[in-house]
């Protein structure tokens, strides 16, 4: 089940996280975005044990684009521990971003 994060719920939700959190920064008007949404999704019924993932919609919360520098959408942030470990822009492949994000 996907997790829609906001600045009320993002300190719970992934900041305080014991899986790894892979949360997609997406805006609803954005063409590749929707591309990815669909890979992203599959992803997450595949390795939604190992990984927690996320989404946020940059016009619903800007706050939370601004705290990771989002410049463009898509893009994806692999947190940590609360920390950033990978970050990747554009639409990819499914094998790409397995192959980023060490999901497999």
């Amino acid at each position: 089940s996907m997790i829609h994060l906001t600045s009320g719920n993002f300190f719970q939700e992934a900041e305080r996280s014991e899986l790894p959190v892979l949360i997609d920064f997406y805006a609803a008007w954005c063409g590749p975005c929707k591309a990815l949404a669909a890979t992203f999704e599959s992803l997450a019924e595949q390795y939604g044990a190992r990984v927690k993932f996320c989404k946020v919609d940059v016009d619903a919360e800007p706050q939370l684009a601004g705290k990771f520098g989002i410049m463009s959408v898509p893009t994806l942030v692999l947190l940590k521990n609360g920390r950033v470990s990978q970050q990747l822009s554009g639409v990819r492949t499914a094998a790409e971003l397995t192959g980023t994000f060490a999901l497999s």
